[in-house]
Parts: C-alpha cells; structure tokens; sequence
C-alpha cells in the first residue's frame, strides 16, 4: 500500500518479504518510479520477516531510484529488521529513520 505525501510517497510492507512476495514490492516500486524523481519511504513497521531475496529487491530499488536523481529511506524498522540490515551491513547503505514523518522531514533539508 501506498501513502502518498506531497512528493514523498510511503510504501508500507506488512508480513513477510521473500521470494514469493518480492515480485509484488518491484511491481508497487515500478509505479513508483513514474513520478518524475522518485521520492519513497518505505514503511517496516510491520515487516515481520525479510530473506535475502527481499534485500536484493531493496538493493535493486534503490540502485534504480538513485540513478533516476531520488531517494529510498526506510521508517519504523522493528528489531528484526534493525538487526538484519546491521548483520549484512545494509544500515550503512539505506537512511533508517524512526518514524516515517522522521524520513519525510529529513527529505525537507
């Protein structure tokens, strides 16, 4: 789902993000990448479970995102999460913010 806020737009995932769920976050991503320098924040807040597949659709996004002149932040990371992109050291590649207001307003500066 999708929360659109002036030229951000707020992505939030729930459940799971694996291969069997990553092809949905390219397709949401896709529309995304219409707007003319994309802007997104994605929403972990209820992300319960990410493999390696979902980081590389990550990875990917952004790679895309950042060669179109935009940004991908993540928001509302829950331990697993947190924990996760700090093991395979995706937390030094991706602004994490606490809350997705938080992401937005550093957007702003």
């Amino acid at each position: 789902m999708t929360d659109h806020r002036t030229d951000v737009a707020v992505l939030r995932l729930s459940g799971e993000l694996d291969a069997g769920t990553a092809s949905r976050l390219h397709d949401l991503i896709a529309d995304l990448l219409e707007r003319p320098v994309p802007r997104i924040v994605v929403d972990l807040c209820d992300l319960k479970f990410c493999d390696s597949v979902g980081l590389s659709a990550f990875i990917t996004a952004k790679q895309v995102i950042v060669a179109r002149g935009g940004w991908l932040s993540f928001a509302g990371a829950n331990p697993f999460v947190t924990e996760l992109l700090d093991t395979v050291g995706l937390s030094r590649y991706f602004a994490i913010f606490p809350e997705v207001d938080d992401a937005i307003a550093a957007a702003r500066i």
